[in-house]
């Protein structure tokens, strides 16, 4: 499915007080949804993919996958997996650990959607990382792209540091960098997922 392009007219007339974003929106694409009810496969396939480039994280989770029946690993079947199993399809010994977090946490009813969605933003980002291996940049990428929350910044993510020092001509870094960053995000509210992800499409490498 395709976003419309340019964004829906009540976007537009909070996002065009930034003539720097208008420019980035007026020369970009439709935006891809990537919308996903499925929270629990998207924060293992998310385990799965830390520290790895895109194409072997995606081989590792097929193999990953192709363990259980049906390829979908549900918590039960994730939590009674041997390691030796699991450790064949090509996870360290840490990812298991935290695959296994997420499976319990999950298998405990915390990731059911009455939970999910009666939770703002900072609630349910305080919420999953609770579970040890899911970090604040992980669930807000699941904020923005799997649950599609409108209004989420991202200061600590590369690509949108990148995106704004190149076009908002930034030279503060660490703490002084994301103080900027939310500062200029302020005017994009309620609507920064979207800023966002035009940001990482003006430097072709939005996250997968």
């Amino acid at each position: 499915m395709l976003l419309a392009h340019p964004p829906a007219p009540e976007v537009m007339s909070v996002l065009s007080h930034d003539p720097v974003l208008t420019h980035i929106i007026a020369n970009g694409k439709s935006l891809k949804s990537a919308k996903s009810e499925d929270l629990y496969f998207k924060l293992l396939s998310s385990i799965v993919s830390q520290q790895l480039s895109t194409k072997v994280a995606a081989t590792i989770f097929r193999r990953f996958l192709e363990l259980f029946p049906e390829q979908y690993p549900y918590p039960d079947l994730v939590l009674s997996a041997p390691n030796e199993t699991l450790r064949g399809a090509g996870l360290s010994f840490q990812k298991i650990g935290y695959l296994r977090n997420v499976a319990m946490f999950a298998a405990k009813g915390n990731l059911n959607h009455a939970i999910i969605d009666a939770l703002e933003d900072e609630e349910l980002i305080k919420h999953l990382t609770q579970i040890k291996g899911v970090g604040r940049w992980t669930v807000e990428m699941l904020l923005m792209f799997a649950l599609e929350r409108p209004d989420v910044l991202p200061v600590d993510d590369v690509g949108i540091q990148n995106a704004m020092k190149r076009h908002y001509g930034l030279t503060e870094t660490g703490k002084a960098l994301r103080v900027r960053m939310a500062e200029i995000g302020e005017s994009w509210r309620p609507y920064r997922t979207i800023a966002c992800k035009y940001l990482w499409q003006s430097l072709d490498n939005e996250p997968k």
